[in-house]
Parts: structure tokens; sequence; C-alpha cells
């Protein structure tokens, strides 16, 4: 569509995804805290795809999720161990991070309007070029 902009664009197929995958669990889990949830998501980062992308889930999506993310946003934790993390915000697989790639930024990316830091509430934390790097990769869309 012409009047998305490039960010946009790039996150509308992870939305229509996280949508039928809602849809498909019969609402079940999805939005079931989104008062609480949009109460706490930061600012979307807009950041941009560059024209030469070069970052991947393999060079660098993966290492990020699993230094900073997976050990509270992923279905093998369970209970407390959590740390509070909504059970249906896992990370596990790359259509889980697209479809959640919205609150990921708001919650841990930055870009040229917005930085958040809420995500990781321990440490390690990322660094601000990691996650420039994190919003970056997933306005391309989380490549493989």
């Amino acid at each position: 569509m012409r009047w998305m902009t490039p960010r946009r664009r790039n996150l509308r197929l992870p939305v229509i995804v996280a949508a039928l995958a809602c849809m498909a669990h019969g609402g079940e889990g999805c939005g079931h805290d989104d008062a609480k949830t949009a109460s706490t998501l930061g600012p979307l980062t807009q950041a941009v795809c560059p024209p030469q992308q070069t970052l991947t889930y393999a060079n660098f999506g993966r290492s990020f999720l699993t230094t900073y993310c997976l050990r509270c946003h992923s279905s093998s934790v369970q209970g407390a161990a959590r740390m509070s993390a909504p059970s249906d915000h896992n990370f596990d697989t790359l259509i889980e991070i697209r479809g959640l790639a919205m609150h990921i930024d708001q919650k841990a990316g930055s870009g040229p309007v917005a930085t958040n830091t809420s995500m990781p509430t321990i440490d390690p934390r990322p660094t601000l070029e990691a996650r420039k790097k994190l919003s970056e990769w997933l306005a391309c869309g989380a490549p493989e």
C-alpha cells in the first residue's frame, strides 16, 4: 500500500499473522491483558529497514533473543520463572517474533523517535547499539 511508511509496510504481515493465530485459538490468550500491556508499552521507535540490510536471525536475532529475552519469553519457561512475562508472548520461533514485533520494539528497541529500555528488567541488558540493531532487524521483517 502506497500510503504506508516502510516501517508500517514491514510490520503489516506480522500483525496479520498474530491476528490469525489469535483467531485460531478462539481469542483465548489474545488481549486478556490488553489494558495492562497498553499502559506499559513504550512508543514505536520508527526504525526503518535500510536499503543495504545485513541483519538476520542467524547473525543477530537468535543471539539477541537468547541473551536478553528467552530467559522469560519462552514456552519452556513456566510460572514465576517467567518474571511476569505474559504466557502468550514467547519468542521461540520467527513466526512468534514477527507477530510480536511491534511489542518487542516498544519494550526493547531504539530508533530515531524513541529508545525503549523497559525490557529486559534484569541484567544482562542490551547496549544502545544492540537495541538499534533490534529495531532495524524488526523493521526489515525479522529476516532469517
